[in-house]
């Protein structure tokens, strides 16, 4: 899009040329040709002088408020940020982040000091400078990093780069004989503050490593570095062995209670599982003795049935009243009987006596026929 080459500014503060004015006709119109932000993650960022921004279209100065509402429409903000970034973290990357979404249209340059400024004016470094270089090349908000970044930020430096702001957290940053390397950006308000992260920094993960260097130490030892490659001493050296030796011991000990553990819980579980089905078997067994074997059980009726059967087969069977006293013979003809014979009892004392007598006679008669 064509801007307008003039610093003139409307009452709002906003450029003419994008006020609602119409642009001058004398006006020359250039289009700006700055590079874009990353669009695509697919490749890492890149350097600065490969890829500089040679725009011929003035750089007019923005305000915070303008860069916040969206303008200029035609180019990206270009928002600076630099530092060391050693050992990259989280912290870092929350930084970027934080500069890369403080306008809606931004790209992002970072710049980063060499190894010969930071072991200078900021102590050793654990990374070196190619290391850091592309530890920001692969960060996602980074647009573009600058190699070797001044100490402290020049006008030279801003314009070649054409910087509309600097974002860093607002602590004063006392280095380089100066109570605050940014006190120039903020005084010609171009300093964009961001927030730090709490719990994680370079310098804490470093005093980590040093606090538990026997830990490390002996961890490298392990995974195959010599005691020279760590800087480590003979006896040290045999220390840190002997204690890994230890460690593994203890890690066996504890394997084996941990399985030994797992064995009990399994005992007591089996245990328990067979205690449960006894229990349950028992009451089963019980409850089925006692249907058979109880005051109502099965086996009393049924042994009161057989017992009954067995008393009727063995008991012989009783003849009747009536019958007489001399059962027949089926081999021999049935005898006579002749009760009409005089008995040699003695007379009846009575006529019913009597008449009694003949009627059993003729009972007995009836039978026989």
């Amino acid at each position: 899009m064509p801007v307008l080459t003039t610093d003139a500014e409307s009452e709002t503060g906003i450029p003419k040329s994008l006020s609602n004015e119409p642009p001058s006709e004398t006006m020359e119109e250039i289009e700006h040709t700055c590079p874009q932000p990353r669009l695509t993650l697919t490749a890492p960022a890149p350097f600065a002088d490969e890829s500089s921004c040679e725009c011929q279209a003035p750089h007019e100065k923005l305000t915070i408020a303008q860069a916040r509402l969206g303008t200029p429409v035609d180019r990206p903000v270009r928002v600076y940020a630099d530092g060391i970034f050693d050992l990259f973290h989280s912290g870092h990357a929350r930084a970027l982040m934080q500069a890369k979404t403080l306008f809606p249209n931004s790209y992002l340059l970072v710049g980063v000091c060499s190894d010969d400024l930071t072991h200078k004016f900021k102590g050793f470094t654990v990374m070196n400078e190619a290391e850091r270089y592309e530890a920001l090349r692969h960060c996602r908000y980074v647009d573009e990093v600058i190699r070797d970044a001044p100490w402290t930020l020049t006008p030279e430096f801003l314009e070649k780069h054409k910087i509309d702001f600097v974002a860093h957290d607002d602590i004063p940053y006392s280095s380089a004989g100066s109570d605050d390397v940014y006190k120039h950006i903020k005084e010609a308000g171009m300093f964009v503050p961001t927030q730090r992260t709490e719990g994680i920094s370079t310098s804490d993960i470093i005093t980590r490593i040093v606090r538990d260097y026997d830990v490390y130490a002996r961890r490298n030892l392990q995974r195959g570095y010599t005691a020279k490659e760590l800087n480590v001493s003979f006896i040290n050296e045999k220390k840190y062995r002997f204690q890994n030796q230890v460690d593994k011991m203890k890690e066996k000990v504890k394997n084996v209670e941990e399985r030994s553990k797992e064995f009990v819980n399994r005992v007591e579980e089996k245990s328990h599982d067979l205690i449960q089905k006894w229990e349950e078997k028992s009451r089963e067994f019980i409850g089925n003795f006692l249907e058979l074997f109880g005051p109502d059980g099965a086996w009393k009726q049924m042994f009161q049935e057989r017992s009954s059967r067995m008393l009727q087969a063995l008991s012989p069977k009783q003849s009747p009243v009536s019958s007489p006293t001399r059962s027949r013979s089926p081999s021999r003809s049935p005898s006579p009987t002749f009760s009409w014979l005089p008995s040699k009892t003695s007379p009846p004392s009575s006529p019913k006596a009597a008449s009694a007598s003949i009627s059993s006679m003729s009972e007995g008669d009836e039978d026989e026929k």
